[in-house]
């Protein structure tokens, strides 16, 4: 028969064997935490997601287009503010980047760089634009209604446009080693930019939408601090979204062929 000192000696030893509640709590809150902070960086530091609201940059982003931003491609800032950490290599005439709107600090917006800290700056009524007293080469395309007429860019539609294509004309920009497309409205009254000189530290910003653009034409130069990330590719897009979720996509307007879709 077993007696008192026997019992206790295995009640203790059973109890040893028993994971701590306590501990176990912690170890899950601990993951939990770690695994939110994972995320969190990665958002802060690498990539963040973005969806195109507007048609500014349309026809190389288009309207609910979800875009994946490189936040490390110029640097790397504290988060939630505009100080730098550490500074890379600045942004690149041609380089479609996102920023906090000079206007409004909690408002993002997606434009192309046009202008570097030096260059000057000079855009004509005719939609000419002028990067250090060389004309940028700006090539009329041929009707775009037809899809293989607009290869090798994505073939866009009336709806994607949100015009018609008879009110549009299509042109082809190379700035720098980046060959894009951009669009004017036929008719439209156009901002004239006299020679204009960046300043140290500022970016001139412009959307391919030339006409259905607010862009450094309206609101002066970009300060670099309020640079967020270069846009990299198109991983998900859509011509509508649900009526009563408006940031989901509806499955039946998905665009498949921009599934990847690399910014250029």
């Amino acid at each position: 028969m077993e007696n008192s000192n026997e019992r206790n000696d295995k009640k203790n030893q059973t109890d040893q064997q028993k994971p701590s509640k306590k501990a176990g709590f912690l170890q899950s809150t601990t993951s939990f935490i770690g695994a939110i902070l994972a995320v969190l960086a990665v958002r802060w530091i690498l990539f963040e997601p973005y969806v195109i609201p507007s048609g500014s940059m349309i026809p190389t982003l288009l309207i609910h287009d979800h875009i994946l931003v490189n936040k490390f491609a110029y640097g790397i800032r504290l988060p939630f503010s505009k100080t730098w950490l550490w500074k890379f290599s600045p942004p690149k005439k041609g380089d479609i980047v996102v920023f906090r709107s000079v206007e409004d600090d909690s408002y993002f917006m997606i434009k192309r760089v046009i202008g570097e800290a030096g260059d000057t700056i000079q855009y004509d009524n005719n939609g000419q634009l002028t990067i250090n007293g060389e004309a940028l080469p700006h090539v009329t395309l041929p009707d775009q209604i037809d899809p293989e007429k607009q290869k090798p860019f994505y073939p866009v539609t009336n709806l994607d446009l949100g015009m018609d294509f008879s009110s549009l004309d299509f042109f082809q920009d190379q700035l720098g080693t980046k060959s894009f497309r951009t669009l004017l409205i036929k008719d439209a009254y156009r901002w004239k930019i006299s020679p204009l000189k960046v300043g140290e530290g500022k970016l001139f910003m412009m959307g391919d939408n030339r006409d259905n653009s607010k862009d450094s034409r309206a609101w002066g130069e970009l300060p670099q601090e309020n640079l967020l990330g270069k846009a990299m590719f198109v991983w998900l897009s859509c011509e509508e979204t649900l009526p009563v979720v408006n940031f989901l996509c509806n499955p039946l307007t998905i665009r498949w062929k921009r599934f990847f879709h690399a910014i250029k």
